[in-house]
């Protein structure tokens, strides 16, 4: 069997990662920039996504390359610092030759964390631009309350009094010459679980906030009482690799990626979260999108973990650290 190697995602070099944040608003945004383009696909699964360019990636339509991928906090607000990063990579030369321009093909989505901080304050396009800068600055990517992460929160279906502080987080594989790596913003209305032994690590408190509940068992219990739950959910990630993949491939990749949602999210894909993850394919060495998918799968989940591992409390919440580590449904 090959070896599954863990290494630091920034030894994907046709990729530039960098976060920008304003810790006190307690939002941010964080960029994945391809100074040479990248195949891009996308798989949006939950019910209340906010996104940019999403239709473009359609395997259907004719641009296929993507030059960068913003994860955002401030809802749909964030969305502007799409436009930043467009200016960047424009004064940089890097995007689509029409002839007379060059246009820059950045897609984006965003997670609601409106609530935390001052909600007045949203990522804008001077934001995406000093995500930009940061990317082919940074020499030591943090995980955590930073970039996209600075307000996620997960744990949400008793409402944002027992939820619980989360991040972004970021995990890659390397198999031979195969490179696999994801960058996850969690902002999950359900629970985060170990990705090796199933136990949570974060998500709804009790009501003393000493201890985990599960947040499947509390939806079971309300089966015949339906209740207006909190909506502002959304887990959205980027998914990069250095392999050759065609459009349809790199879409089929970002629809295996969610599976790494899947496995350590508990809900996961509900009405109530719009999670989104887009894929970019490097396009340096030949491999099986098969074994990307296995891959992908695994750094998402891993992506995950870290993403709460790392948080730290802020805003009156607590990060995973604080909590003791199991389930006790109510």
């Amino acid at each position: 069997m090959s070896k599954i190697e863990r290494i630091d995602i920034q030894r994907i070099k046709g990729v530039k990662i960098g976060h920008e944040q304003d810790t006190f608003a307690g939002t941010g945004c964080t960029v994945l920039i391809a100074p040479n383009g990248a195949i891009g696909g996308v798989d949006v699964r939950g019910g209340a996504p906010a996104t940019r360019e999403t239709d473009l990636l359609h395997p259907i339509n004719m641009v296929d390359t993507v030059h960068a991928v913003v994860l955002t906090g401030g809802s749909a607000f964030g969305l502007d610092a799409a436009g930043g990063v467009m200016r960047y990579l424009e004064q940089r030369q890097i995007g689509f030759d029409v002839g007379i321009h060059v246009v820059p093909i950045v897609c984006a989505a965003s997670l609601f964390d409106l609530h935390v901080g001052d909600g007045r304050v949203r990522p804008d396009a001077s934001m995406g631009y000093r995500a930009c800068e940061a990317a082919f600055s940074e020499t030591d990517l943090r995980q955590g309350n930073v970039g996209a992460g600075t307000g996620a929160t997960v744990g949400k279906y008793m409402g944002p009094q027992r939820m619980m502080k989360a991040g972004v987080g970021h995990c890659a594989l390397q198999v031979g010459s195969l490179l696999v790596g994801a960058v996850v913003a969690v902002n999950a209305m359900g629970d985060v679980l170990d990705e090796h032994t199933g136990r949570p690590l974060a998500g709804v408190l009790s009501e003393d906030g000493k201890r985990l509940c599960s947040t499947n068992e509390l939806i079971l219990q309300d089966i015949g009482n339906p209740k207006n739950v909190f909506a502002g959910n959304t887990t959205i990630g980027c998914v990069v690799t250095n392999a050759i993949l065609s459009k349809p491939q790199a879409t089929k990749l970002a629809q295996i990626a969610q599976n790494g949602y899947a496995d350590v999210i508990r809900p996961v894909h509900t009405m109530n979260d719009g999670d989104t993850v887009f894929a970019l394919a490097l396009g340096e060495v030949g491999a099986d999108p098969l074994a990307c998918g296995v891959l992908a799968r695994m750094a998402v989940a891993c992506a995950v973990n870290n993403a709460v591992r790392e948080a730290k409390s802020a805003y009156g919440l607590q990060s995973a650290a604080d909590v003791s580590q199991g389930a006790d449904a109510e």
